[in-house]
This record gives C-alpha cells, sequence and structure tokens, in this order.
C-alpha cells in the first residue's frame, strides 16, 4: 500500500516553529496533490494547508494564514509545511495525504494515500 511518511513533530512552547516533513519512497510526490490535515482530541480531523501538483498553487485554512507555509522538494521527494508562531491551539495530530487535487486549502480525499500522523504539542 503506498503511504507517505509523516516526521518532525514534537513539544514546542508557544510562539516556537517546526517543519513538518511528508515523505514518500514508493511513489512520487510530485505526480499528486498533497494535503495536510490535523486531528485535535476530541474534534474532527481539518484540513490545514494544500498545494496542488500541476501549478503548485497554495491553499490555507484561515487560522494559519501568515504563519504555516507549504512546500515541495521535488528532488527530494518531500513536501513540507512549515509552522511558525505555533499557538495552543495548533496542538493536534498532523497528518499529510496524497490525492488528485485540491479543493480550496482540502485536499479531495477520496483515493487519497495516507500518513500515519505526527503528533505536534505546543505548551509552555
Amino acid at each position: 500500500q503506498l503511504q507517505p511518511v509523516e516526521s518532525g513533530g514534537g513539544l514546542v512552547q508557544p510562539g516556537g516553529s517546526l517543519r513538518l516533513s511528508c515523505a514518500a519512497s514508493e511513489f512520487t510526490l510530485a505526480d499528486y496533490a498533497i494535503g495536510w490535515f490535523r486531528q485535535a482530541p476530541g474534534k474532527e480531523r481539518e484540513g490545514v494547508s494544500c498545494i496542488g501538483y500541476s501549478d503548485g498553487s497554495v491553499y490555507y485554512t484561515d487560522s494559519v494564514k501568515g504563519r504555516f507555509t507549504i512546500s515541495r522538494d521535488n528532488a527530494k521527494n518531500t513536501v513540507y509545511l512549515q509552522m511558525n508562531s505555533l499557538k495552543p491551539e495548533d496542538t493536534a495530530v498532523y497528518y499529510c495525504a496524497a490525492g488528485s487535487y485540491c479543493l480550496g486549502y482540502v485536499l479531495y480525499t477520496k483515493g487519497a494515500h495516507w500518513g500515519q500522523g505526527t503528533q505536534v504539542t505546543v505548551s509552555s
């Protein structure tokens, strides 16, 4: 089964930064739109950001605009989510998924390949 792998999560203080990575070894991420999602305890999973595969268009949910940046490094077959000015409400398990296209900041998830997630905790 094709599955991307997330990494880079951890514990960080409010105002700090983390960079999440979404990498794949069995398929080429450049052939897919990539979405980042998060799920906080007791809440539903929500879309955070998406990057298209054809023109590289990027999209963000309002709560992370100006703080998070999604990008690709095709040579490394990796997509990144740079997260700055982190807030306690950003605490969640973060997932990446590879799919067909972005519906704004949310990846169209039918048939998408999901990673296992990485925990991000923002706390003092």
